[in-house]
């Protein structure tokens, strides 16, 4: 009896699994990548190669999904990925899909555990509302100073650049992001603009390229083959140095909690988390998950925006001028520092950041998984164990939104009303969006306005004249970024700014 009950069981199981496939066939056949795919790694071969090579093939996914009306799909291993563009589509998706693909994820998680960016539902519910009063609007406005601070020191070095050809911005953007991060987070003064090559933003950057490469090689998924290449032992080496860091700044923290000492009355992230850790009983690892993840998003995703909305600002001197003569209005000729009462009146320079992340998000794409059937609003049926990218590159060049010019740098765009509220989604969409995105505007806001009320940014001489409006070379290793490390030029705006010292 047990053994037919056994045989019966499976005959169910394999019926029902092979009905679950027919149903993703129905939906790939429906809207092919136009691609062939392989056993075993299905369409994962196009994403070989470099990183660019590898956002090349991101973007040729968003390309395919826009000339389908907004989805389109491809198989990574045995797994059907459907990728959308459409905003209906994405809003509905972003609302009923929270959880993220754990078979892209899981490689994040090796690093930043469960913290909030990449936790579980479960989890992140939880969390998610201990966070969200340390990221409120009176909160951030007490940041503004360290903003401003750090970034009159960015521009005090940029003085080395001036007139001297092309340099790489994303050296001095990285550095100022990571000393405000680490202020404003862990109240620590690292000063990394003044001392290059931190030790935690090299092993960043090492962990996040190997991720980026592992998460789109079926070939790697197993740890087993994942441990037999030379990436595991360099992965290995540089999440301990990171954990280390964070660590001994964790030890030192509750040191000073114990002694009541601090030097001033400013309250920093992680402050506020050990002061809720009571209710939220966060342990020490999961103190590290959430504070890493704080640290590891907004030192990037703030010096991605920035760096990008340097670089269009260099290549549209008009707008540049435009962005200088609001500057002028607020702060007429002054180098006054930046206060959070400032930042509001600078409309026109937000329209600017925002036009720049339309086109260069810093997380192109998100992924999510697929719970139970849905049923998309052009009828497209859904089933669970579907996987979804949410294409947010795509989603920003869908011709139906923005109109013919969505290669365009056209920051005047955004003074009209956005026809659909999930057609702009550069942090993410919905209850998962980005809980820092705030924080990073606010950042880039200021660090803009100092940067351009002291210098003129111009583009690279690599770059002939007839190229400057053509789309920028990325590439992609977790975060969007440029492949020529934001290369520009810069020049003293006012000549008494020569004489100029921070």
């Amino acid at each position: 009896m047990f053994w037919w009950l056994l045989l019966a069981t499976a005959a169910v199981a394999l019926v029902l699994y092979r009905r679950q496939r027919r149903g993703f066939h129905k939906v790939y056949n429906a809207y092919p990548l136009g691609l062939p795919s392989y056993p075993l790694i299905g369409h994962g071969y196009i994403f070989r190669g470099t990183d660019e090579d590898r956002m090349n093939s991101m973007m040729q996914l968003g390309n395919v999904s826009l000339q389908h009306g907004g989805i389109c799909c491809f198989w990574l291993g045995p797994k059907l990925y459907v990728v959308i563009t459409d905003p209906e589509a994405l809003e509905l998706l972003a609302k009923t899909c929270l959880e993220k693909d754990n078979d892209m994820v899981k490689f994040i998680r090796l690093v930043l555990g469960n913290g909030l960016i990449f936790a579980p539902v479960k989890i992140w519910r939880a969390r998610r509302k201990v966070m969200a009063p340390t990221f409120n609007m009176k909160n951030l406005q007490d940041f503004v100073p360290i903003f401003d601070k750090q970034s009159v020191i960015m521009t005090e070095k940029l003085r080395e650049r001036v007139g001297s050809g092309d340099f790489s911005f994303w050296d001095y953007v990285t550095t100022y992001t990571f000393d405000a991060i680490c202020e404003t987070v862990l109240g620590v003064e690292l000063n990394a603009q003044k001392h290059q090559n931190h030790v935690f933003i090299t092993a960043f950057d090492v962990i996040s390229q190997i991720l980026a490469q592992r998460m789109l090689s079926p070939w790697l998924y197993w740890d087993w083959v994942f441990k037999l290449t030379s990436l595991y032992k360099l992965f290995e080496d540089w999440k301990k140095i990171a954990y280390d860091f964070f660590d001994e700044t964790l030890r030192n923290k509750r040191k000073q909690l114990a002694t009541g000492l601090f030097e001033n009355e400013r309250k920093t992230f992680l402050d506020m988390m050990l002061e809720s850790s009571g209710q939220a009983r966060y342990s020490d690892v999961e103190l590290r998950e959430e504070i890493l993840s704080i640290m590891s998003a907004g030192t990037d995703t703030s010096a991605v925006g920035t760096a990008f909305t340097a670089l269009m600002l260099s290549r549209h001197p008009t707008v540049q001028e435009k962005v200088y003569d609001e500057l002028k209005e607020v702060f007429g000729d002054s180098d006054r520092p930046v206060t959070w009462q400032d930042l509001p009146k600078l409309k026109y320079l937000e329209d600017v950041i925002k036009e720049s992340l339309r086109l260069y998000p810093p997380a192109p794409a998100v992924v999510r998984d697929v719970h139970e059937t849905i049923v998309l609003p052009n009828g497209t049926t859904l089933l669970p164990g579907t996987g979804l990218m949410l294409h947010f590159w795509g989603t920003h060049r869908n011709v139906r939104y923005w109109g013919p010019d969505v290669e365009q740098f056209r920051p005047e765009r955004f003074l009209e009303p956005l026809r659909h509220p999930a057609q702009y989604a550069p942090f993410s969409y919905s209850l998962r969006n980005c809980i820092g995105a705030n924080y990073a505007i606010m950042s880039t806001k200021t660090n803009l306005s100092n940067l351009l009320r002291r210098y003129i940014l111009l583009p690279p001489s690599s770059v002939p004249p007839e190229k400057l409006a053509c789309p920028l070379r990325v590439k992609f290793d977790i975060m969007m970024k440029h492949c020529d490390k934001f290369e520009l030029r810069i020049e003293h705006r006012h000549k008494e700014d020569i004489g100029y010292t921070a």
